[in-house]
């Protein structure tokens, strides 16, 4: 590109670097040369796994990336340009990238799965808060078909926390009556609930 300096990869430019073979074998890869593949294969893949496995720290993985990355090598070899580094630290620039690419997505993934967690929580939050809506409408379409002594008497005790002589003083009324209208009240109350 004009006016920006050009990329290099790391490691000794101009050239093959410290393995002219590796090289020659890219060169012959580019070519389509199948032999030459598998010899590069074998001469590349443990140090493309060692990279690899630095980065991502799980073995069955970086065993994935590593076969990737060669794979890359083979359908991109006629990229590789000597000028710009050696054929290793060219092979290495692209293991890293695919490992790095893992990791990110890897990463996506637990986010991703992470909101999906928090948006299930919220979910049951939202759930229960109306399940509990529709709960107390129930109860106040099953409170307001009591009579008005039952729903008086039930609503003090039970909500107002009255014993059965204070809900009977509170509404003038002896308590045996408070006691009758109660347990009538809940039996309603129950059949109500129970039809619903």
């Amino acid at each position: 590109m004009a006016g920006s300096e050009q990329a290099h990869w790391p490691g000794p430019a101009g050239g093959a670097g410290a393995d002219p073979e590796l090289a020659l074998l890219v060169s012959r890869i580019a070519r389509g040369d199948q032999r030459a593949y598998e010899q590069f294969y074998d001469r590349a893949a443990g140090p493309v796994l060692g990279l690899v496995l630095s980065v991502l720290r799980d073995l069955a993985q970086s065993e994935e990336v590593m076969q990737e990355v060669l794979l890359e090598a083979w359908r991109t070899a006629s990229r590789y340009d000597p000028s710009r580094g050696s054929a290793m630290s060219w092979l290495m620039m692209l293991a890293h990238r695919r490992a790095v690419d893992r990791v990110r997505s890897e990463q996506r993934a637990a986010d991703r799965e992470q909101r999906a967690t928090s948006a299930q929580v919220d979910y049951d939050d939202v759930i229960e808060a109306v399940e509990s809506a529709l709960d107390r409408e129930r109860v106040r379409r099953c409170l307001d078909a009591l009579t008005d002594l039952q729903r008086e008497s039930v609503t003090l005790a039970y909500y107002g926390g009255y014993s059965y002589s204070e809900v009977a003083r509170l509404l003038g009324v002896p308590p045996g009556t408070v006691k009758t209208r109660m347990r009538d009240g809940l039996i309603r109350l129950r059949d109500c609930l129970g039809a619903q």
